[in-house]
């Protein structure tokens, strides 16, 4: 093998560019794969594929406008890396480790290749633990685990991004480790806004922020999830610190593998999709891990192609986690925020060993209660609530002020709505969930339960 110096003086020539695919010709010393390539000033080429002895193919991470056949290319004797190091907090990075935040750039860093193992099994920790948002229906219905990866599905405008900065507000302050935000594929003016949010709430020190925005080349965009990784990694295994790993988007990390491989000429999978979809997912999720120095717990936004949750993406998604939060978009045009959907959301850590019987017993009667109010949904708009029998009346008016009382008003929407925000602890979430189903408020009307925090808001409401 080479070493980095030899591979550093190793140079080939530009053969063909067709967009972002690049074939580069060596004479003397082929690159081997995932190797990082430099060509004019700015242009940077991964290797993905070798061709024959003297012929690899890569793909650009940066514009190739300017890019010829026949132009010098030099091999960097190694992978893209990322910066690790607490100089990192605080600051913004692009996929190249490029501060993006107008800051000098930061000093006293060390750089990791951003292609590692995932952390063997003997390595793992066993013990589940529930990791505690502040908003009540995922505290009751879908309790996330720390150190496991929790899943934001919805389509498009139903309230992923919301509600991933309303978990950031939430847990940021209260979470002693490092916050690491990774923006994939996603709009700038979310980066920005993200920004400018956590610095005024004093949260910025213990965070950092990695994007590859929407413009940016899918090589970029598939690669900024494994920088953003390795810099959560450097915390966990080094610093021995928990990391609050957000994503948003993992579809477009998806959506990046697949317009590679169409790049690369590789024969489609369903739906057109990349046929190595599940290895590269599988690669960045396995990564996310708690292991016996730290946990590295993840929130992931899915955005989910026309509301379809059979679609491959989705499906492969689904697998890698131990809860899911499905946005609806019905519940979204009822006003019943935040848009989760109670039946349909889940988690593995919902079972009365991890969460007590109490918690336990009371999540099955709320989704028992409300399946039974979306049967008798039918019949009440074809007949009317007055055809039916007293005790179904009894559960569709609990239904009705559960589903209300689940709604919660965000501190991410307090300049858009007019409402305070609320962070509601779980006992006092099961708390107001117990009254209900026990019938204490069935007096009241349904609209003292709606957007308040704990239970006792609504009797002040109406006092």
């Amino acid at each position: 093998m080479m070493n980095n110096e030899l591979a550093s003086l190793n140079s080939g020539t530009v053969v063909s560019v067709r967009g972002s695919v690049v074939d580069v010709k060596f004479e003397d010393y082929l690159p081997p794969i995932y190797s990082l390539l430099h060509a004019g000033s700015d242009i940077s080429i991964e290797v993905l594929t070798q061709l024959d002895a003297h012929l690899v193919r890569g793909i650009a991470l940066t514009p190739t406008q300017g890019l010829a056949r026949g132009m010098r290319v030099t091999d960097s004797g190694g992978p893209l890396m990322a910066p690790v190091g607490r100089a990192t907090l605080s600051r913004m990075f692009d996929v190249f480790g490029n501060a993006i935040d107008r800051l000098s750039a930061p000093a006293d860093i060390e750089w990791r290749s951003v292609h590692r193992a995932p952390p063997p099994l003997s390595r793992r920790s066993t013990q589940s633990e529930i990791f505690e948002t502040g908003i009540k229906i995922i505290d009751v219905l879908a309790p996330l685990e720390r150190g496991g990866k929790a899943g934001l599905f919805g389509g498009a405008g139903v309230g992923k991004t919301v509600l991933l900065t309303e978990m950031i507000h939430n847990m940021v302050g209260h979470h002693e480790g490092v916050s690491i935000f990774c923006g994939i594929g996603e709009r700038c003016r979310e980066g920005e806004e993200l920004y400018r949010d956590m610095k005024n709430a004093g949260v910025l020190p213990n965070m950092v922020m990695v994007f590859g925005q929407m413009n940016e080349p899918p090589g970029s965009r598939f690669r900024v999830g494994h920088a953003a990784l390795t810099m959560a990694e450097y915390f966990r295994d080094d610093e021995h610190r928990d990391v609050l790993l957000l994503i948003d988007n993992i579809f477009r990390f998806i959506q990046a593998g697949s317009e590679i491989s169409g790049l690369m000429g590789q024969m489609p999978s369903r739906l057109g999709y990349q046929p190595t979809m599940g290895t590269e997912l599988s690669g960045l999720e396995e990564r996310i891990a708690n292991t016996d120095s730290g946990a590295i717990t993840s929130i992931q936004a899915v955005y989910v192609p026309a509301d379809d949750f059979t679609d491959p993406a989705a499906v492969h998604t689904f697998s890698h986690l131990s809860a899911s939060i499905v946005l609806s978009r019905k519940r979204a045009s009822e006003g019943l925020y935040p848009a989760i959907d109670p039946l349909q959301s889940g988690s593995k850590m919902a079972t009365p060993g991890i969460v007590g019987d109490r918690h336990y017993a009371l999540a099955q009667e709320i989704r028992s209660t409300l399946a039974q109010y979306s049967d008798l949904k039918d019949i009440i708009a074809m007949l009317g609530l007055e055809q039916l029998s007293a005790t179904d009346r009894a559960i569709v008016a609990r239904a009705r002020r559960l589903e209300r009382f689940l709604t919660q008003p965000f501190f991410t929407t307090e300049q858009f709505s007019g409402i305070r925000g609320k962070l509601v602890s779980l006992s006092d979430a099961l708390d107001g969930c117990e009254q209900i189903l026990n019938d204490k408020y069935k007096d009241m009307p349904e609209s003292a339960l709606y957007m308040i925090g704990s239970i006792d808001e609504a009797g002040q409401r109406t006092a």
